[in-house]
């Protein structure tokens, strides 16, 4: 793909990015695929589905108490649990408001680990990593954005996502709709959204403006980015999913790429010829 050569205009030191159809066919890869980034908050899409498998697997419910009074694993997932953003300190009640919660993943992941008496990131390895392949990916620190990988390992990661065989499909089906609809909050780098719509790990577009995707992404695409400069999204409407990884912090100047290169990359996908997966 012609668009994906764009990353080497950004400036940053080093970037790799790739589309993945929705059949896990590789449409298109640029630059160094195998290289490790820190991930930073797309951390929590990796983490949420380790969560989602422990609840398929009959160690946890959705609905069962975690984190403050009155949260539950469902809230924690959707930041809506009423922690703050980077402590471990309720600020609201749950299910009122939508703040975006570092501390409300960790939480998550020491329920895990409590209740499946595995550490969390081994139980991350043993449900989604190691299944899928995923070697150079590791997490070594907080659930919420210490998790490390190449775009070689978040290829099968979207391939996974959009033809699941670790989850039922159901289960991703609840994990990209939106979950306490209506909830408006601030999204990191971009401001207050009304409403401020995620679903269980995956954050959805729907109306929001301005946003880290493109202008012409679905309001159905869901995914995450990271403060390392990160981001996946994955559009059912276009049949395709999207990494890219750099070794710059988010700032102005993703703000500014990003969206034009979803565009871009969307643009082809649809051009005659190209097909969809």
């Amino acid at each position: 793909m012609q668009s994906l050569a764009m990353i080497e205009n950004w400036p940053v030191p080093t970037a790799a990015a790739a589309v993945v159809r929705a059949d896990g066919t590789v449409a298109g890869a640029h630059g160094p695929l195998t290289h490790r980034f820190p991930l930073a908050s797309v951390t929590k899409p990796l983490a949420a589905y380790a969560v989602l498998v422990a609840y398929e697997e009959g160690a946890i419910e959705l609905d069962e108490p975690a984190g403050p009074e009155g949260s539950t694993v469902r809230h924690l997932l959707a930041h809506t649990s009423g922690l703050a953003y980077d402590e471990h300190r309720a600020t609201y009640e749950p299910g009122t408001r939508r703040t975006y919660s570092n501390a409300g993943f960790e939480v998550l992941a020491d329920h895990i680990a409590k209740v499946t008496d595995i550490p969390f990131a081994h139980y991350l390895h043993q449900a989604v990593l190691e299944p899928l392949g995923m070697a150079d990916t590791s997490l070594a620190g907080s659930a919420a954005r210490d998790g490390v990988s190449t775009v070689a390992d978040l290829i099968r990661f979207a391939a996974e996502v959009q033809r699941p065989r670790l989850l039922d499909p159901r289960t991703v089906l609840m994990a990209m709709t939106v979950t306490h609809p209506g909830l408006d909050g601030l999204l990191p780098g971009y401001g207050r959204q009304r409403p401020n719509d995620w679903g269980l790990g995956f954050e959805i577009r729907d109306g929001k403006d301005p946003h880290w995707t493109g202008l012409t992404s679905s309001p159905r695409t869901f995914g995450h980015f990271g403060q390392s400069g990160t981001f996946l999204w994955i559009d059912p409407d276009a049949g395709a999913a999207c990494v890219a990884l750099t070794d710059r912090a988010f700032g102005p100047w993703a703000v500014e790429v990003w969206p034009e290169f979803t565009d871009a990359v969307l643009a082809e996908l649809a051009a005659p010829g190209h097909g969809r997966g």
